[in-house]
């Protein structure tokens, strides 16, 4: 592999690794088309939720496919696949403790392990700086009691009527959102509110990872 890093995100509520490997792709000779397969794992240990989680080990569930798609989606809009040519690029993100909002902090603390990564290979002039763009955060965003709120815990977003996740970069465009009304359908004002919120969160996320990134 040439390059290996790790970031712990600890939270008042959470904790997750993150850690992002990179090395050379096994492309078969008929392809050659200068990509490489990625991969996204999340993985809850079985106490880190409030009740056990079995262990995964025949296969994924399907809600651990669709973590993992987000997760995937979000964290490739911050390389320039082109650049990093025919690599692996695989993000574990290890769940330690697990609360409301724990996708979003993955994928949080996932581009701080992808930066990290990257930041070895440059040095190394394996790839140019090009090649990792402009962070990406997420958060989520609850509507409890008729008011949106930021980062619901479990037990809150149990309750919520609205239940919002947003994938941003740090110019304030989005990469996804994924919303639902759970009980009742929400108004389009709402969804600006709650997607003014969400802006407001992910700001303060995205100057997290770079004080972060600093540090290092």
């Amino acid at each position: 592999m040439v390059a290996a890093n790790a970031f712990f995100a600890p939270a008042e509520r959470r904790g997750i690794i993150s850690t992002m490997t990179i090395g050379v792709a096994a492309v078969s000779p008929e392809r050659g088309d200068g990509r490489r397969p990625d991969e996204m794992r999340p993985v809850h240990l079985p106490r880190a939720t409030h009740t056990r989680t079995p262990r995964e080990v025949h296969g994924f569930r399907g809600r651990t496919q669709e973590i993992r798609r987000l997760i995937g989606r979000a964290l490739r809009v911050a390389v320039d696949l082109n650049l990093v040519g025919e690599r692996t690029l695989i993000v574990d993100c290890d769940v330690l403790q697990a609360d409301g909002g724990t996708r979003c902090a993955a994928i949080t603390g996932g581009y701080v392990a992808v930066a990290l990564a990257m930041r070895r290979l440059q040095a190394q002039g394996v790839v140019p700086v090009q090649a990792l763009r402009s962070p990406v955060a997420a958060i989520s965003v609850g509507l409890l009691n008729g008011l949106p709120l930021l980062d619901l815990s479990y037990a809150e977003d149990r309750i919520a009527g609205v239940d919002l996740n947003v994938v941003m970069d740090a110019a304030g465009a989005l990469i996804e959102i994924q919303g639902t009304a759970e009980r009742t359908p929400f108004s389009r004002t709402l969804l600006d509110d709650m997607l003014d919120l969400a802006t407001q969160g992910i700001t303060r996320l995205i100057q997290a990872q770079r004080e972060a990134l600093d540090k290092r």
